[in-house]
């Protein structure tokens, strides 16, 4: 979560009460997530794991883009500071600390201008760590972490910067040689160790998700009463940002598409300040980001209140096919089978249409295996969600046999995992397609939670059956007019 700011004192010694109480819980849950992580590396023979938080980034200027902490981080640590980097050392000794942070030394000054700072033995304290070190002492510190340790084990790759100060350490560590000092020997990959423990979420966890699920339902639910023929898509967005920052939510979870007509066939459109028609769909795919963790939510729906006959049939085709995905999530089925099962639905309703000519196919199996539905459908149906909106986790089995084609398995649901259900039409102006259908995009995304007997929708706060939002928009309309008045 981001932490508020600092009441005024002179001294910034104290963290506000209020933020210490909402630390409180959740504190004796990282510090699980970190044993967690030291059990593992010490069954892989130890050494020293090393997570740092995200940099901040310049926008223009001397201003910086909103701050957002780096993931792995906020698992293992829940703290949401700049300059911070966590290390976990599986070799140290019962007298040694295994948990220490890296995190920005109090400063009053800097305070004044930017709010409270927790510390380092503010943070080691409020957030349970073993020890705690200012950030600026981490070049003088590492070296003396990781010498004579087996190994290390960061996200190898991820970011050029952290990899040549990984290389500065071990090079500090290598000129102690004649000393007798070793250097690790080896260098792991630590990211598969997190995303495995991060891809099935626990009971905070997933009440956090519900929370931000339902802010973000009532913003779509708001948006849909709010449009109008002749409503900008900018005016939308900014509908739905209300709703997230009123009720809590610290950021849109990714930018905000709100998109008019013809442009809900752009999959990632930004929401723009096109003009909504008469006539016209409106697709919305919006969600919030609350205490570090996203929602995400698709909605499509008619600028009028009122589907065109067209336009329901489309898109009851994909309110279909989405329940014969959502019916196929459960734990046992694998991560392809809501897919195959989406995908299914949409060639059928392709053909029945005659979006794809049926004398062309000899039925939707021929559909399936020349991909041809996929010029009207071009992604997937589902992604894990999570901290990140599109999660950490394989969607495959590492380290399962190949098929015959040397792809390995899909990954096997199972209970807790989250991921989000969408399907979708995208059908552009053509030559080959019915002109009733032109320019129509539709996608319906609701989040999930996998169950022992089938998945959890914590996202249909806000309807999906077409009559219904219908009624809802209906219902608004004289709300709006009287507000034009």
């Amino acid at each position: 979560m981001t932490l508020p700011a600092a009441p005024p004192s002179t001294t910034h010694d104290e963290p506000p009460t209020a933020l210490m109480t909402d630390l409180t819980p959740a504190t004796d849950i990282y510090r699980q997530r970190r044993a967690r992580v030291l059990d593992a590396l010490r069954a892989a023979g130890g050494g020293v794991a090393i997570v740092p938080t995200a940099p901040e980034v310049l926008r223009n200027r001397d201003a910086d883009y909103p701050y957002r902490h780096d993931s792995y981080f906020y698992y293992l640590t829940g703290f949401t500071e700049p300059e911070a980097m966590l290390v976990l050392d599986a070799s140290a000794r019962q007298d040694e600390p295994a948990a220490i942070l890296f995190c920005r030394a109090k400063n009053a000054e800097r305070e004044t201008w930017e709010g409270f700072r927790f510390g380092p033995e503010g943070a080691r304290e409020a957030f349970g760590f073993d020890a705690a070190f200012a950030f600026d002492e981490i070049d003088a510190q590492l070296p003396r972490i990781i010498a004579d340790k087996p190994a290390l084990h960061y996200a190898l790759g991820a970011s050029e910067q952290f990899d040549g100060k990984v290389r500065q350490w071990l090079d500090a560590v290598r000129m102690q040689g004649r000393s007798g000092v070793l250097a690790p020997s080896a260098v792991h990959d630590l990211l598969p160790l997190l995303d495995e423990m991060r891809l099935v979420k626990d009971d905070h966890e997933l009440a956090i998700m519900r929370r931000a699920a339902a802010i973000s339902a009532q913003a779509h639910r708001r948006a849909m009463a709010a449009c109008r023929p002749g409503v900008r898509e900018y005016e939308l967005e900014a509908e739905l940002l209300y709703i997230f920052r009123k009720h809590g939510a610290q950021a849109p979870a990714y930018g905000s598409i709100v998109a008019a007509g013809a442009n809900a066939c752009v999959l990632h459109y930004p929401a723009g300040n096109a003009v909504a028609q008469d006539g016209d769909l409106i697709l919305i795919d919006a969600a919030c980001e609350l205490d570090g963790y996203a929602s995400d939510i698709t909605r499509t729906f008619p600028a009028s209140g009122r589907f065109t006959p067209a336009q329901r049939e489309l898109y009851d085709i994909v309110l279909a096919a989405q329940q014969a995905a959502i019916d196929a999530t459960k734990a046992g089925a694998n991560f392809d089978a809501p897919h195959q099962a989406a995908v299914r639905v949409l060639a059928q309703g392709l053909l029945d249409t005659g979006i794809l000519n049926r004398d062309l196919f000899a039925g939707v199996d021929e559909v399936i295996e020349e991909r041809a539905y996929a010029r009207f459908y071009m992604h997937r149906t589902g992604h894990w969600l999570g901290m990140d909106v599109h999660d950490a986790g394989d969607y495959r089995e590492r380290g399962a046999p190949a098929d015959e084609t040397g792809a390995l398995p899909w990954r096997t649901l199972k209970p807790g995992m989250t991921l989000t259900i969408e399907p979708g039409l995208y059908i552009r102006a053509a030559d080959d397609v019915p002109e009733k259908y032109w320019n129509i995009g539709i996608r319906i995304e609701d989040d999930a939670i996998v169950t022992a007997t089938g998945c959890e929708l914590m996202t249909r706060d806000v309807p999906v059956d077409a009559d219904e939002i219908e009624a809802l928009m209906q219902q608004a309309q004289p709300a709006q007019k009287a507000g034009v008045a």
